[in-house]
């Protein structure tokens, strides 16, 4: 059953959809008046809908029955991405979505290659986040995960200060053999605390940048014997999150 994060909480147990997802349930998805969908309000909360009435603004939807599902992880993932070249945070960002990623933050860091262009950054975080969106629909997920605005390295160190637990994969690690920091961060980890993950550009940090990172609380770490790219590192480091806490449990 198609799935859609609705702007606003049901009144009176009817949801108003319009814009983008009004498109896609007429256009797309060829829905009549009659046919089900499930509707997601901004506290996370699920519902099967019937399709009530359709306007030339919204669809109607009135709630059918409401739904009990847990598909979040316990622990609220920040990715943290060097901003890297071409389209591999759109990949970071949707794959990241399906893996239960809670927000992702890209930072200008001193090897990101791509330059920043403020003109076009209102429609890169638009396309970003309908990127994100589309993804939790298509997961089954019940929060709707936040793409933020590029921020500077210093912004990224003034912000790490509101998480539980910060994170850095650093190739310098794994290449030396670390293998305990990430395993022993997530064993210490209780459900409904924070982690922000850092991940380099191509280039990967530099070493200014780790000891700046330090000296702000983050733990660098490796990620196995193997280096792996900017935009696999993010993904291997949330499926392993989810198998510590979703399949060994």
């Amino acid at each position: 059953m198609q799935r859609y994060f609705v702007k606003d909480r049901a009144n009176g147990n009817r949801f108003l959809i319009d814009s983008d997802d009004r498109h896609h349930i007429l256009k797309v998805m060829r829905m009549h008046i009659g046919d089900q969908l499930m509707c997601v309000d901004p506290q996370g909360k699920t519902a099967v809908c019937e399709i009530a009435e359709i306007t030339d603004e919204q669809v109607v939807a009135d709630v059918v029955q409401w739904k009990e599902e847990n598909s979040e992880l316990p622990i609220s993932i920040t990715i943290a991405s060097g901003l890297p070249k071409g389209d591999k945070l759109e990949w970071i960002i949707q794959k990241g979505t399906e893996l239960g990623a809670h927000k992702f933050m890209p930072f200008s860091a001193a090897r990101s290659v791509v330059k920043w262009d403020e003109k076009k950054a209102a429609k890169k975080i638009e396309r970003w986040q309908k990127i994100a969106k589309e993804a939790a629909e298509q997961s089954h997920r019940a929060i709707l995960p936040e793409v933020s605005n590029l921020v500077s390295f210093k912004n990224l160190l003034a912000d790490s200060k509101n998480f539980d637990y910060k994170l850095v994969a650093y190739e310098e690690e794994s290449r030396s053999g670390e293998t305990s920091i990430f395993s022993s961060t997530l064993t210490k980890m209780e459900n409904g605390q924070s982690l922000l993950l850092v991940f380099g550009p191509e280039g990967g940090l530099t070493e200014e940048e780790v000891r700046l990172l330090k000296e702000n609380g983050f733990s660098i770490c490796g990620l196995g014997p193997r280096i792996l790219r900017t935009e696999t590192a993010p993904l291997y480091s949330i499926a392993a999150i989810s198998y510590h806490f979703e399949l060994m449990r």
